[in-house]
């Protein structure tokens, strides 16, 4: 057996600097409204957010991240064993050992600081999964459960990272609302993107009440039915993200405003969306540097005055969708996880 070695026995120094890289080709907002953590915090973000970046390109079969070694490529493994290994990987990484892949040992190493699970990692990795069986959402539940997969479980990991108790469930709850409001305005954004890739996160039913037929929603004769739709998923990201601020409050200063600065840039994103209409798509939406400056100074001035109480909280919950993925039937590669007493008790909830 491998002895046990937090960040596979790699530095801490090196593995916040490759993941500092990672971010910095991955992701400009993220990178923007991280730099205000404090240095803990924003490194702990840093390898937590190359896990997921790597993840995402591991899924892909793609490389944007950082270089495996070479027994790792697994770009011509199909989607289902892609998913596998890195549900072996993380697991792996979570449990002390080195995984060869930079990348995974710096999950392992900010899973040791902040006391992040295996059931937290699994709740991200179903996500990939759902994605690697080809899997559309039928309903508005299921585009629900499919945003806290991959983004309002890593609100909740990211909580963890800034010293949220795991007791202190609402607070949490609130750094999911800040996940899924992150996801629907990408998923608004990225509308032509996903179905150039065969994807669709808009719900059936949704596409059915606004009379546009199963893989038609970019055809130009539904372009403006699509606007109307989008404002809807947009409205919903809005309303997470209002909750997201009262968690807000609850967070040192530093955390705060970091926190608030990212829900400005990315809400600005969905908005952004809703304002081009029927152009939105033909190029892909994205909010410039001293925009997001603009969003960075305004979030200073909320972080002081401290007033977010939403007119009221979102129908998706945490507790709501950690059930829906618990109770969910197996999908190609997701396991069929048992209820725990947690999301027992938020059902009686």
């Amino acid at each position: 057996m491998t002895p046990r070695q937090m960040g596979g026995g790699r530095s801490r120094e090196a593995l916040v600097r490759r993941s500092r890289e990672a971010i910095r080709k991955g992701s400009k907002s993220f990178t923007v409204a991280s730099m205000l953590f404090d240095k803990d915090t924003r490194d702990r973000s840093h390898m937590l957010y190359a896990w997921c970046r790597r993840c995402d390109d591991i899924a892909d079969g793609q490389d944007h991240g950082m270089r495996p070694a070479e027994e790792l490529d697994l770009s011509r493994s199909s989607p289902e064993d892609r998913v596998e290994a890195i549900r072996v990987l993380t697991h792996r990484a979570m449990d002390g050992q080195p995984t060869a892949d930079i990348a995974f040992d710096a999950l392992g190493q900010v899973a040791s600081e902040a006391r992040l699970t295996p059931d937290m990692a699994d709740d991200v990795i179903d996500g990939f999964a759902l994605d690697a069986a080809g899997w559309r959402p039928r309903t508005e539940g299921d585009m629900m459960r499919y945003c806290y997969h991959v983004a309002g479980a890593v609100g909740v990991m990211m909580a963890r990272i800034m010293g949220v108790p795991a007791d202190a469930g609402d607070t949490l709850d609130r750094a999911c609302d800040l996940g899924l409001s992150f996801q629907l305005n990408n998923i608004a954004r990225d509308i032509a993107e996903d179905d150039a890739a065969g994807r669709c996160y808009l719900p059936e039913e949704w596409l059915a009440e606004y009379d546009i037929p199963p893989g038609q929603h970019m055809k130009p004769r539904y372009r403006k039915e699509l606007v109307t739709l989008v404002r809807r998923l947009v409205a919903m990201a809005e309303r997470h993200e209002a909750a997201a601020r009262l968690g807000a409050g609850r967070l040192t200063f530093r955390q705060r405003w970091a926190v608030l600065a990212a829900a400005n840039i990315y809400g600005a994103i969905g908005r952004e969306v809703v304002q081009q209409a029927e152009l939105a798509w033909d190029h892909r939406v994205h909010i410039g540097y001293f925009e997001k400056l603009g969003h960075v100074a305004s979030a200073f001035r909320e972080a002081i005055s401290g007033s977010w109480e939403p007119a009221r909280l979102p129908e998706w919950d945490r507790g709501k969708l950690l059930v829906m993925a618990r109770m969910a039937g197996p999908v190609a590669g997701v396991p069929n996880t048992p209820l725990r007493d947690e999301d027992v008790r938020r059902k009686e909830d």
